[in-house]
């Protein structure tokens, strides 16, 4: 079993920036696929990036390309999610979720092929 602390949540204006974290305990060996989802009020749960323990597959979705950027501290199991230029629609609950399938670049923005979830961090961006 995986365990997964997701963190660093909070009202932010717009513009501004949040980094998030997710640490990682437990069974972590392997090259688990880590991702970060978010559910907006009265909205479905969408991806955001993921990026494997090893750093690559990396993706992110097309509305916060060039503003996030995820990333990792292998040796502390833990990946960020460094959030720049917020605006007020970013304003979700964020999970992060992990998974050791080999998925494809659709499957990794599917919230069924993950195993394993934190319980969210709120991020709120006012206008």
């Amino acid at each position: 079993q995986v365990q997964l602390v997701d963190s660093g949540g909070g009202l932010v204006q717009a513009g501004g920036s949040l980094r998030l974290s997710c640490a990682a305990s437990g069974r972590t060996f392997g090259n688990y696929l880590v991702s970060w989802f978010r559910r907006a009020p009265g909205k479905e749960r969408e991806f955001v990036a993921s990026r494997r323990w090893s750093g690559s597959d990396t993706h992110y979705a097309d509305s916060v390309k060039d503003r996030f950027t995820i990333s990792g501290d292998d040796a502390k199991k833990t990946v960020f999610l460094q959030m720049n230029s917020l605006k007020p629609e970013d304003t979700a609950v964020y999970y992060c979720a992990a998974t050791d399938q080999i998925l494809t670049a659709l499957q990794t923005m599917g919230i069924t092929n993950y195993q394993y979830w934190g319980r969210g961090t709120q991020v709120t961006v006012s206008s």
